[in-house]
């Protein structure tokens, strides 16, 4: 598939898949940095955006500390044991962009449990692409919902809504007391 960025010569060429297991590993190839100054939080159930000052690194290459690249391979470990699938955006051998479904974490909901897309690769509809064949995979297996705990950036938000993601006042206890801040949402399948 070729993307290309508006106002903008270079085109991308990215080719999307399922991805094994045993690839897990190329998440270090993700740049997941970004500069954030602008965010949200809930406030008696409404989104209320605020002023932020955030700093999102790349993750570590070394250690295994929560941002490095040996955490992220872990988390997504522990979901593919549990039946989580791992859908790819790829440029040549370069994963540029990755999304993990658990197919069911709640009878009907499938949670989009990871979601990201590289910095140079970011605006050019990667995300929405991994997402949508997430939505599509998560309605196969029987799902209503589709559950996510989104960081509170706004772009990140943002980019949930425009994909018909909801902010929820009833969030999976579990999933909340992990990421309290993060701004917990749910898709709705129409029939």
């Amino acid at each position: 598939m070729n993307l290309t960025k508006s106002n903008e010569i270079e085109t991308k060429n990215v080719r999307f898949r399922w991805m094994e297991p045993d690839e897990v590993a190329k998440i270090g190839d993700i740049d997941r940095s970004e500069r954030i100054r602008s965010g949200y939080q809930m406030v008696a159930g409404e989104l209320q955006q605020i002023e932020v000052n955030w700093d999102s690194p790349s993750w570590v290459k070394e250690g295994s500390g929560d941002y490095s690249v040996a955490a992220q391979i872990r988390f997504c470990q522990e979901h593919l044991a549990r039946n989580g699938r791992m859908f790819g955006a790829f440029v040549s051998d370069k994963l540029v962009g990755i999304g993990l479904i658990q197919p069911e974490i709640e009878l009907g909901t499938a949670q989009l449990a990871f979601l990201h897309v590289s910095k140079p690769y970011r605006q050019y509809g990667i995300g929405k692409q991994i997402t949508a064949t997430l939505i599509t995979e998560a309605q196969k297996t029987g799902a209503v919902r589709m559950y996510v705990s989104a960081t509170p950036s706004t772009s990140t938000v943002n980019f949930y809504m425009s994909q018909g993601f909801k902010p929820t006042d009833q969030p999976i206890p579990e999933l909340f007391e992990l990421e309290p801040e993060d701004i917990h949402m749910v898709k709705i399948f129409t029939q």
